[in-house]
């Protein structure tokens, strides 16, 4: 069975509506997919880039965007209670060494405490909790992962994310190409199925090196 690498960070509204979807597409296309936490803020600075929230008119287009897709997804969202806020502990607790079917559940019990039930993941208790009722020790997990190895684990998973091209969130790897946002999930379910619409003959008339720019934007 391929194994697939889901980038993900609890900061994304995106990535939450992404998660509950992958058990769906696991059964159906046969693959597993393996939850790595990255920490989107690292994907941004490493790229220049700016979150959509950080810019009013796509963060008002956005909010719509994500409310439609939920209704049609028939999946429940509610606004955080918090938004942006500090994912660190939520992410580290996640990429500690568990039990696969327990490190799910645990993920999906933050995500859905970010943005169904407006619970705070930066709060230590509230994570405590949340580990607790999925059958693992929260004090423990707690106190794991505010070791420095626990810190150094997220910081190169983001790394390595980096290095294999992501530069936003959710993103799934398919044999070394980069899906990014949910809605690039119908063009990952094509190349699954074997029905990629892409032309590669094409795509190589469009490569970069074979483009002469006539202009350059200012950025003064």
């Amino acid at each position: 069975m391929k194994v697939l690498n889901f980038y993900f960070d609890y900061v994304s509204n995106n990535a939450y509506l992404a998660w509950t979807q992958l058990r769906k597409m696991s059964d159906e296309y046969q693959v597993q997919f393996n939850p790595v936490p990255v920490l989107f803020a690292g994907l941004l600075n490493a790229h220049g880039n700016v979150g959509p929230a950080e810019i009013p008119t796509k963060r008002a287009w956005m909010l719509k965007n994500i409310l439609r897709k939920s209704a049609a997804l028939g999946v429940p969202m509610n606004p955080p209670i918090h938004h942006p806020f500090n994912p660190l502990l939520a992410l580290r607790v996640s990429s500690l060494d568990i039990e696969s079917a327990e490190r799910w559940n645990l993920i999906d019990a933050l995500f859905k405490a970010v943005w169904v039930d407006q619970q705070h993941v930066s709060d230590e208790g509230v994570v405590i909790e949340l580990v607790n009722k999925v059958g693992l020790d929260g004090q423990q997990l707690i106190a794991q992962a505010q070791l420095d190895i626990a810190k150094n684990r997220l910081k190169e998973q983001t790394e390595t994310a980096i290095a294999k091209g992501v530069f936003g969130i959710p993103s799934i790897l398919l044999d070394d190409e980069v899906f990014f946002g949910f809605d690039d999930f119908y063009f990952l379910q094509n190349a699954l199925k074997g029905e990629d619409p892409l032309d590669q003959q094409m795509l190589s008339k469009w490569s970069l090196n074979n483009l002469t720019p006539s202009s350059q934007r200012s950025r003064s």
